[in-house]
């Protein structure tokens, strides 16, 4: 398949990319620095750029999307972002899903969190804190983005993992469609691989799938 990663420099869009071309994919990755991606097509670019997003999305079989800001959350929270617009999930996405609709391209993986939108009933107390005090704009953001997602009219999928850590690869995350996780952490490597799982799993279209670390399952070599 013909598949866009936007956002494809953050930690799990990296993993998603990496996850796709190793599954024979023809990659083609968006973001400010995706020229430095070996093995793809990379474009160095905006995601709310109309006319660029517009261009990168003709022709393709599916897009992924793996937007955030990078930068500490606590800078975030008390001076706003220094390099990416607050509202850059919600805002990519919207231009990404006009661009396929204009296109006829059906299929869009998109990552948001735990948490928010169908799975807020979940959220454990302490999480619904930091969501609340630290990670307020950019939760509201990301509720934002859910729901263009939901109401977009696309084969759509939309992965919610818990908190990110960059521990190594510990075999195939849990996933679920009610809600239910196991652990409050997921690593970036597992939810590259659950979201090009997502791009060739069609049962999972107009799902909203939680992501969590499971049992950790040792890696032979």
């Amino acid at each position: 398949m013909k598949v866009l990663v936007v956002g494809a420099t953050g930690g799990s869009g990296r993993a998603a990319v990496t996850e796709l071309v190793s599954r024979g994919h023809d990659v083609t990755a968006l973001s400010r620095h995706a020229s430095s991606l070996p093995g793809v097509r990379g474009v160095d670019g905006d995601a709310t750029d109309a006319a660029l997003v517009d261009r990168l999305v003709q022709g393709q079989d599916a897009v992924v999307v793996t937007l955030g800001i990078s930068e500490s959350a606590v800078r975030v929270r008390l001076r706003g972002p220094s390099g990416t617009p607050m509202d850059i999930r919600s805002r990519g996405t919207r231009t990404v899903l006009a661009a396929m609709r204009r296109h006829g391209v059906r299929r869009v993986v998109v990552q948001t969190s735990y948490g928010t939108g169908p799975t807020n009933v979940g959220l454990p107390l302490v999480n619904r804190l930091i969501f609340a005090v630290l990670l307020r704009p950019q939760i509201a953001d990301t509720e934002r983005q859910g729901a263009e997602l939901r109401a977009s009219g696309l084969d759509w999928v939309e992965v919610q993992p818990v908190t990110l850590t960059d521990e190594p690869w510990a075999g195939a995350p849990r996933t679920s469609t009610d809600g239910s996780i196991e652990g409050v952490k997921v690593s970036r490597a597992q939810v590259g691989w659950f979201l090009a799982e997502a791009v060739e799993d069609a049962t999972l279209t107009g799902r909203t799938v939680s992501v969590s670390a499971g049992a950790a399952v040792p890696v032979t070599v």
